[in-house]
C-alpha cells in the first residue's frame, strides 16, 4: 500500500480507474481508455487545472483516488480543502481505502493551516452518504450548490438571456 500525490508524468497511471470509474456512473456512455488519457494529460493535470490528485496504490495498481484543491480565503484567515472526488474500485472497497485517502487530505490540510475540508456528494448515492457518516463527517444543510451547465453555462457567458 503506497498513498502519493501524482505529477502529470504518473497520470497515465490513472487510466483504469477513471475507466471503472467512468463506467460506474455512466455506463454505455463512458468515455473511452484514449479519451480518458487525454482528458488527464490535457485537462486534470493541464497547468490551468489547479486540481491535486492523490493516488492509493495496491502494488503497482491505483485502487483509489481523490482529487482536491486548498480555496482562499476561508475563515479566520486559513483554507478550506475542498474534495472533488473521490472513487475506490469495486475490488478494494471494504477496505478502507476511502478513509485512509481522506485521512491523508486531512492530516495535508492540518499541515497547511487549513481549517476546514469540504465536499460534496450525490443525494443517489446513499452509500456515500454511510461512509461520510461513519468516519464522522458532519452534513451541512445549510449551504446551496449552485451550477451553469452546457447550453445555460454559454449563454450566459455570451449574456443571452
Amino acid at each position: 500500500m503506497m498513498i502519493q500525490e501524482l505529477t502529470k508524468q504518473q497520470s497515465l497511471d490513472l487510466v483504469p480507474i477513471f475507466s471503472e470509474m467512468e463506467n460506474y456512473y455512466f455506463g454505455a456512455n463512458a468515455a473511452t481508455k484514449e479519451e480518458i488519457a487525454t482528458y488527464l494529460l490535457n485537462g486534470v493535470f493541464s497547468d490551468y487545472s489547479g486540481v491535486h490528485v492523490v493516488a492509493y496504490y495496491d502494488e503497482s495498481e491505483v485502487v483509489g483516488f481523490t482529487t482536491f484543491s486548498i480555496l482562499f480565503p476561508a475563515p479566520n484567515l486559513s483554507g478550506q480543502l475542498f474534495m472533488k472526488d473521490l472513487f475506490v474500485s469495486a475490488d478494494a472497497r471494504g477496505e478502507k481505502v476511502g478513509q485512509q485517502l481522506m485521512r491523508y487530505l486531512a492530516q495535508l490540510a492540518i499541515e497547511h493551516g487549513v481549517r476546514r475540508f469540504d465536499w460534496t456528494a450525490e443525494s443517489t448515492n446513499p452509500k456515500a452518504g454511510q461512509f461520510y457518516h461513519a468516519i464522522g463527517a458532519q452534513l451541512i444543510q445549510e449551504k446551496q450548490y449552485y451550477r451553469f451547465e452546457g447550453d445555460e453555462l454559454r449563454r450566459f457567458a455570451e449574456h443571452q438571456p
